[in-house]
């Protein structure tokens, strides 16, 4: 195995790491601060996924295509947390899980009456279409380069508003002192509900950029869906930092048991889990309970 196989390798780990994150980030968020186990979160990664695929395909840049699907999956999210979500704070986790599994149920029926059963493509942007040489054969594609220079930007920017900002201060202390924050004059209800679009942002903007690398198919929530729970439990629940280092285990972890362990590569993520949980059952970053 030559040390430029090995480099492209990781930087196919890394980059896959970085869109987990992107998921993960934002199905921690809700979980962590809100209390609500959302199944559905992997279907905003799919509907991102369809969307910028069909702008593409109708204004013919990829580019616009993004501009214009992100705000409306936003909107989606928004409209889901003001009709539905928002009943279901106070009540157990079944019922959650009952909600979000009905509306996996409901946006997969519509993409598939939308959109039909067919795996569809999206053309890389020209202008990140090349590749960059990798030792004296190999290359690695500008595309996935910008990948994770994009979701380095876009976890550059959480950073900054959860830990810099008076929106980040509120979430923070609302995810612990809920009531507290209420008593202070802040309307937790709006809170949850800019939480609740940040989280489908953050998994549809996912969804979007990995289009052109990974095609777009019926049910490519449901896979992204389980590998994001995996993050979060490795992490820790409500851990941003934890989402990002479990991230890249995952997807270092994942990247090599495909290659040096293909028969078994299934089962490689599953038991850095394992591990993980039998060293500290809350997560690398958890709070103990």
């Amino acid at each position: 195995m030559s040390l430029s196989y090995v480099l492209i390798q990781t930087l196919n780990g890394v980059q896959y790491g970085f869109l987990l994150f992107l998921v993960a980030s934002g199905l921690t968020l809700v979980f962590g601060i809100m209390g609500v186990i959302n199944l559905a979160h992997g279907a905003f990664y799919m509907v991102g996924a369809y969307l910028a695929w069909w702008f593409a395909a109708w204004t013919g840049s990829f580019v616009l295509a993004l501009l214009i699907a992100l705000p409306i999956t936003v909107l989606l999210g928004l409209v889901i947390e003001r009709c539905g979500i928002r009943y279901l704070y106070e009540r157990d986790h079944l019922h959650q899980v009952l909600f979000t599994y009905g509306l996996i149920l409901i946006l997969n029926e519509l993409q598939r009456l939308l959109f039909g059963n067919d795996v569809h493509g999206i053309q890389t942007p020209p202008m990140l279409a090349g590749a960059l040489p990798i030792g004296e054969v190999q290359t690695y594609p500008i595309y996935r380069v910008f990948i994770s220079v994009a979701c380095i930007a876009v976890a550059g920017a959480l950073y900054l508003v959860i830990q810099r900002t008076r929106l980040g201060m509120v979430i923070r202390a609302g995810s612990t002192h809920r009531e507290m924050v209420s008593a202070l004059g802040f309307d937790i209800g709006r809170l949850f509900m800019v939480v609740f679009g940040l989280g489908v942002a953050l998994a549809a903007f996912a969804g979007m950029i990995a289009a052109p690398v990974s095609t777009v198919y019926p049910g490519m929530g449901e896979h992204i869906l389980i590998i994001s729970f995996v993050v979060v439990v490795i992490g820790g629940i409500g851990s941003i930092k934890g989402a990002f280092v479990g991230a890249m285990l995952v997807g270092i972890a994942d990247t090599y048991g495909r290659v040096l362990l293909p028969a078994g590569a299934g089962v490689v993520v599953y038991a850095v889990m394992a591990l993980v949980l039998l060293w500290r059952p809350q997560g690398l970053f958890g709070r103990a309970t």
